[in-house]
């Protein structure tokens, strides 16, 4: 057991941290002024420094590296701004991992390569107005004809909707009841009856877009069946990847704001001393701290521990839980000890309370992560209609 990283891994982290100091906080400022993704020029440059798809594999246009790899550099941008990194995020833990290991050797050949050359954007679309936490409850259909699948239904909180240029559709595919019937479809943004709601407005997640999908009648080919009716067991361990990225997210708010409220109160005095000079402000850094770490540890052990790629249920949804929740309390923590500065929109650090809070929503909430870690402990599912 080893926790040092390794001098390769941590030439990498390094050169994400800087790039993205150095390059993306002007960037991350605009995206919080005027709400806009990141630019295609910027998922580029990206891609040239080799940020998209680190751990994917070099068949497909990826580095080839491992999760850990992924991780780190998501952290990296993250602490900067969520926004700037949910590129990374997308490519390196979000859906397209779904298509890399369930989808035909085409739609594999045809989309994945595209992603990790910046060219194209991979969005997920699960929940529906009746189906968030009950997902199996959703109602999206999907029917074989001819050698298409024609699909009908509508999808709510999808982060990337309407910028996204495919989607990952969970659907159901065939007449059986809950998740058997339960598979997912790969739809294109441009494909006839696909259409998109107005743009959410939310608290947080400033440049992440997100829009309901309307699908009617959209017809895309057989080969853009990534999981069959059945397969819902298999969606749901490549979502286990994407819940370490979310837990990498949340993290990030809560150690970019530990840094930053490192040097704050380094500077900043009263009563003629820096204010890191009062043991109140001691026992406050020393407790963010401690949260900061142990939450590292879980999504690193998560990501390390990994068999094939997919992270178990139990290691992923401990990891997201806990840095869900540490990130609110460390985000707020550093609000307060910077006082007015931590309150302005002058500074990051509002900005990474609200977008923390985001991450314990997105991606299936605090709450639910604790029955997924009770069901692993037991070792069965718990049936929460009965």
């Amino acid at each position: 057991m080893d926790f040092q990283l390794s001098p390769s891994q941590l030439e990498f982290q390094e050169t994400a941290r800087r790039f993205a100091r150095e390059q993306l906080i002007a960037v991350a400022e605009e995206i919080e002024t005027d709400g806009a993704p990141i630019s295609r020029n910027w998922l580029k440059r990206l891609a040239d420094m080799g940020f998209l798809g680190i751990n994917v594999s070099e068949e497909y246009g990826g580095l080839g590296l491992g999760n850990l790899e992924a991780l780190l550099v998501l952290e990296e941008f993250a602490k900067v701004s969520s926004a700037v990194a949910f590129p990374i995020f997308e490519s390196c833990v979000g859906p397209v991992r779904a298509v890399e290991h369930f989808g035909s050797d085409a739609l594999k050949t045809r989309i994945i390569p595209q992603v990790c050359a910046g060219d194209y954007i991979v969005a997920v679309a699960m929940s529906e107005p009746d189906a968030g936490t009950a997902l199996t409850d959703l109602k999206t259909r999907a029917n074989f004809s001819g050698g298409e699948i024609i699909i009908n239904g509508s999808k709510r909180w999808c982060s990337g909707g309407g910028h996204s240029d495919g989607y990952v559709v969970y659907c159901r595919l065939s007449d059986e009841p809950g998740a058997k019937g339960i598979g997912a479809v790969f739809v294109e943004k441009t494909t006839p009856g696909v259409s998109f709601g107005e743009p959410e407005g939310l608290m947080g997640f400033r440049g992440i877009p997100s829009a309901d999908i309307y699908l009617d009648n959209a017809s895309v080919p057989e080969e853009n069946l990534i999981v069959p009716a059945g397969g819902f067991a298999k969606l749901m361990a490549a979502f286990d990847l994407e819940r370490c990225g979310n837990a990498t997210m949340a993290l990030a708010q809560a150690s970019g704001a530990l840094e930053d409220v490192l040097d704050y109160v380094q500077e900043r005095k009263q009563f003629g001393k820096p204010i890191a000079d009062f043991q109140a402000v001691q026992l406050k850094l020393a407790e963010m701290s401690m949260r900061v770490e142990a939450s590292r540890l879980l999504i690193h052990r998560a990501a390390v521990n990994a068999e094939d790629g997919l992270p178990s249920l139990i290691e992923s949804s401990s990891a997201k839980c806990f840095a869900n929740e540490i990130s609110r309390e460390v985000t707020g923590a550093a609000v307060q000890l910077m006082g007015g500065y931590g309150y302005s929109k002058q500074y990051p650090m509002e900005r990474r309370m609200r977008d923390a809070w985001g991450w314990g929503i997105a991606g299936g909430t605090i709450d639910i992560q604790k029955i997924n870690i009770a069901s692993a402990l037991v070792g069965r599912r718990f049936d929460q209609r009965k």
